[in-house]
């Protein structure tokens, strides 16, 4: 009788114990997920390092500040900007070669071309160049392009510093050759394109979408971006 009253206690030991186990492992998958340290990157030119706003107003931090809202306090959301006003694609490939990146980045974003129309660089440079930088960036997301969103080229052409030039409507047609060679390219490799060009084309009816240099996009005009990046970008981070 003893002994079977010893195999009992033991068993529910055993068993208690088992359970104690499966609590731990289950305990970040249910009631309490684990923390999350999110790195986000984000490549480009004077669009994506906020030129003429203030660093908590250009897109990649109101992106940031907006994932925030979906973690809890014990998690991080941490942004790299790799951009400068006046960056062709040329220059943002020397600068990511330089930076010794390594591929453990959650997020990234890639906007980049208005430079080389801006400074009327061959077409065919960037046909050789955005292909490469996409390339880069599906590297630096650890290899999955399902952490990629390409974000499309403003149009300046609906800004005061645009309307100033000899052709508006050349400066958006042109554009748009660019836009849809980056979208045709990101998609046809599954990465999704996000289309913002339309928000700075109503700029010259709205002008609280425009800067003060009468140039770039304003805080108002990174937010809509923000509203149209942000629930991809949720996806591709599962929350």
């Amino acid at each position: 009788m003893k002994r079977i009253i010893k195999l009992l206690l033991f068993s529910i030991f055993v068993f208690i114990g088992c359970s104690n186990d499966d609590d731990k492992n289950n305990f970040y998958t249910s009631t309490n997920p684990k923390p999350k340290n999110i790195k986000y990157l984000a490549l480009g030119d004077s669009y994506t390092i906020g030129e003429s706003v203030c660093q908590s107003c250009r897109f990649p931090e109101q992106l940031k500040d907006s994932l925030i809202n979906y973690f809890s306090a014990s998690d991080n959301v941490a942004v790299k900007v790799i951009a400068q006003t006046g960056w062709t694609t040329s220059n943002l490939k020397t600068a990511i070669s330089n930076e010794n990146l390594s591929p453990e980045y959650d997020l990234v974003t890639l906007l980049i071309g208005v430079n080389n129309q801006y400074q009327n660089k061959p077409f065919s440079l960037y046909e050789t160049e955005f292909p490469e930088l996409l390339q880069t960036a599906i590297v630096l997301a650890k290899g999955n392009l399902n952490r990629v969103i390409v974000v499309s080229i403003p149009d300046y052409a609906y800004t005061p510093f645009g309307q100033s030039s000899s052709n508006p409507g050349n400066i958006s047609n042109q554009l748009d050759q660019y836009n849809l060679f980056a979208k045709n390219h990101a998609e046809s490799l599954g990465i999704s394109f996000v289309n913002i060009t339309d928000i700075t084309r109503q700029g010259l009816i709205n002008p609280v979408l425009v800067a003060q240099d009468n140039l770039h996009p304003s805080k108002l005009a990174y937010s809509k971006f923000v509203e149209r990046i942000l629930p991809l970008a949720r996806n591709k981070l599962g929350i």
